[in-house]
């Protein structure tokens, strides 16, 4: 899968969404800090004046799948202690790509999309944070680049950016920027997250046993573990935390997104009445896997998967059911992984992302994992950003428990969670038929069974 942005349009949004963030908070409100999130292996060429020098390459860009092999066979003792395997989606694979592609001049250097952002908002250079250099192969043990690995794997040492922990102060906004954000100069930058742990820290699950379960165009599943959780398949990686410990999880490529493609010209209102269709639908027969593209990331490693709807889903509001229901799937499946690799997944989930507005689709997805689940006022990553700039050194939890308040939550209906068991089960089946999941990884999952 081949997927490109041009990096002008990002800087143009960030210029829209900070002035409407601005003028929605009014002249009274002091801007003392800010950071930034992006999606994590997003990469692009960018000269030494700091200008893109093309396209970038995505997040799910899979071009480099001949370069992730060499790179998880030469780095194979560093990727497996850390507790992951390099995937053709990843940072450093594509980085490769572009380097064997002669896509880098003299004085240029592939950044990731935060670390282009920030400089453009600073006016010069700027390092890049272990969160966003996770899969450009950042040794998060310790915070630094192996740099002969990266060597052998034709990454110049002169061309890596100094790296940096989270939170740590990056510049300030610089003159030209702050004419064009409305930002005040001087406003102090702090190293972010990508955007799956900024959804984490808008849901305040930092705490040991707490989970977050950010659902968007795609699903990302995070939580907070003092131990590292190394996964063979290379499905669940783990961040580090600011805090210390560790962030393990992982991005599907299932979400929201199939819904939008699914259903183009939908608006809310024809959404909202959709959902009322659906409501008595569930569970629906057959097995459907909710996804857009083509490959899997998570809670599977499946890089010809594709997606499939039950025969059974005929009218739109029962291919509606049969996805929002397949999502509730992969996202328990998600859970039940990561429980078999020994992280403890005993805490609560909170539910953001803007699938979290649909409070139907939040019960569906409660009973399906048969716990409890907590929405927050504010489900958009943007938010844990701004806890991660308010938040003093090794206090990212506290503050967010601060910051963050809770405005609903969701208790399972144990008769229909009962009810849905058997979709799951069908589901899991299907996927090992077509050899997308190892069975012995789907009997382990139902054998564990996260509602318990």
């Amino acid at each position: 899968m081949l997927h490109e942005q041009d990096p002008e349009s990002w800087w143009s949004a960030l210029v829209v969404a900070v002035r409407g963030a601005l003028a929605e908070a009014g002249a009274n409100v002091e801007v003392t800090a800010l950071a930034l999130d992006a999606t994590s292996g997003t990469v692009l060429v960018e000269d030494g004046a700091g200008r893109p020098r093309g396209a970038a390459l995505m997040y799910d860009d899979g071009r480099a799948k001949a370069q992730a092999e060499v790179a998880q066979r030469v780095g194979n003792q560093l990727w497996d202690a850390l507790g992951y395997r390099m995937q053709a989606a990843w940072a450093l694979p594509k980085a490769m790509w572009l380097v064997e592609q002669g896509l880098l001049g003299r004085g240029d250097r592939v950044v990731h999309q935060s670390d282009h952002l920030v400089r453009r908002l600073v006016g010069s250079p700027v390092a890049t944070d272990t969160s966003h250099a996770l899969k450009s192969g950042v040794d998060l043990r310790d915070g630094t680049w192996p740099v002969e690995l990266l060597a052998e794997l034709g990454r110049d040492g002169g061309q890596l950016p100094e790296v940096v922990w989270p939170a740590t102060v990056l510049g300030i906004v610089g003159q030209e920027a702050a004419r064009a954000t409305g930002l005040p100069q001087g406003t102090a930058i702090r190293a972010g997250m990508t955007d799956g742990c900024a959804a984490q820290i808008a849901a305040a699950a930092l705490r040991p046993g707490s989970w977050s379960s950010a659902l968007g165009t795609t699903l990302v599943v995070k939580g907070a573990t003092r131990d590292l959780v190394r996964d063979v398949s290379g499905a669940v990686y783990c961040h580090r935390s600011p805090d210390g410990g560790w962030l393990p999880g992982g991005a599907s490529s299932t979400g929201a997104g199939i819904i939008a493609q699914t259903f183009p010209s939908m608006d809310s209102a024809a959404l909202d009445a959709l959902t009322e269709q659906a409501r008595p639908l569930v569970p629906v027969a057959g097995a459907t896997y909710a996804l857009a593209g083509v490959g899997e990331r998570f809670p599977f490693v499946a890089p010809n998967a594709r997606g499939f709807i039950a025969r059974e889903a005929v009218s739109d509001a029962a291919r509606f059911a049969a996805l929002c229901q397949s999502i509730a799937y992969i996202e328990r499946l998600s859970y039940d992984v990561l429980g078999c690799l020994g992280a403890d997944v005993s805490g609560p989930v909170s539910l953001s992302g803007g699938g979290s507005r649909n409070a139907w689709w939040n019960q569906l997805r409660t009973d399906v994992l048969g716990r409890a689940t907590l929405v927050p006022e504010s489900v958009e990553a943007a938010t844990g950003m701004a806890v991660l700039a308010a938040a003093p050194a090794g206090e990212l939890a506290a503050t967010a428990e601060r910051m963050v308040r809770i405005g609903q939550r969701y208790l399972p209906d144990e008769t229909r969670g009962q009810a849905l068991q058997a979709g799951y089960r069908r589901l899991l089946e299907a996927l090992v038929e077509r050899g997308w999941l190892a069975a012995d990884v789907a009997d382990r999952a139902l054998a564990h069974g996260f509602r318990a």
